[in-house]
C-alpha cells in the first residue's frame, strides 16, 4: 500500500502598519514617484518597507497573526487552485499564471467555511491588491531546504482601504476578481480593523509536501 500523499499546507500572516502625517507624506511621494516612472517597482517596495519599520514614520498595530492549516481535507488551496496548478504542469498552460504581473491578494469581511469552492473573497473591502516586486518566489533556493516553499506578498498602502472586521483573503490571477481564479482563500482571525491612515501587508506561503 501507498502511505504517502500529497498536499499543500498553506500559510498566511499579515502586519498592519499605522502611518503618522510624515510618514503618509512620505508614502505619497513614493507612489508620485512610481507613477512618473522615475523609480522602479522594487526600489519603491523597498523604501517603502524602510518606512514601515522606521518608527519616526510608521509603529506596528497587529503582527504576525498567522492561520496555518495543512492536509488534504483542510487545505486553503481551493478546487481552482488545484486545477491552476495541474494546468502549469502541461505542455502548454492555458490559466494564467499568478505572477508578478497578474498575482494579487484580496480581503474581505464575508468569511465562508466553503473554502474548496472559494472563487474570491465573499465580501471584498475594495480592490485587488498587485504582488509586491519580486514576489512570488521561492523561499529556498532549488536543492536546499525551503525550495518547496511559494511565497507571495501584496502590500495594501495607506488609503488603499478603510474597513473594520476583515476576516477573510483571497489568492488571484487577476486584478478584477470576477475575472480572475481563485487559487486559495482563507480566514483572517482574530478580524484586522484598518483605516487610511494604516498599509496592510499581507504574506501567503504554499508549501508542497509529500506526506
Amino acid at each position: 500500500m501507498i502511505k504517502e500523499k500529497m498536499s499543500l499546507k498553506g500559510c498566511m500572516k499579515w502586519t498592519v502598519f499605522h502611518h503618522n502625517e510624515e510618514g503618509l507624506l512620505k508614502l505619497k511621494e513614493l507612489k508620485e514617484l512610481l507613477a512618473q516612472g522615475k523609480i522602479t517597482k522594487e526600489e519603491r517596495d523597498k523604501k517603502r518597507q524602510e518606512i514601515f519599520e522606521n518608527p519616526l514614520y510608521s509603529k506596528i498595530k497587529e503582527k504576525n497573526k498567522s492561520l496555518l492549516m495543512m492536509g488534504v481535507n483542510h487545505n486553503i488551496v481551493t478546487n481552482e487552485g488545484d486545477a491552476m496548478v495541474a494546468d502549469i504542469m502541461a505542455q502548454t498552460p492555458a490559466q494564467t499564471k499568478v505572477d508578478n504581473t497578474n498575482g494579487h491578494i484580496e480581503v474581505g469581511t464575508g468569511f465562508t467555511s466553503e473554502v474548496k469552492t472559494a472563487l474570491s473573497c465573499t465580501t471584498p473591502t475594495g480592490d485587488p491588491e498587485v504582488m509586491d516586486a519580486t514576489y512570488p518566489k521561492l523561499k529556498g533556493t532549488f536543492g536546499n531546504a525551503d525550495d518547496n516553499v511559494t511565497q507571495y506578498r501584496a502590500t495594501f498602502e495607506a488609503g488603499d482601504l478603510s474597513a473594520t472586521g476583515i476576516d477573510e483573503g483571497a489568492l488571484l490571477n487577476n486584478a478584477s476578481a470576477a475575472s480572475a481564479e481563485c487559487l486559495a482563500y482563507a480566514e483572517i482571525t482574530p478580524t484586522v480593523d484598518v483605516t487610511p491612515a494604516d498599509s496592510l501587508q499581507m504574506n501567503w506561503e504554499l508549501t508542497y509536501v509529500g506526506a
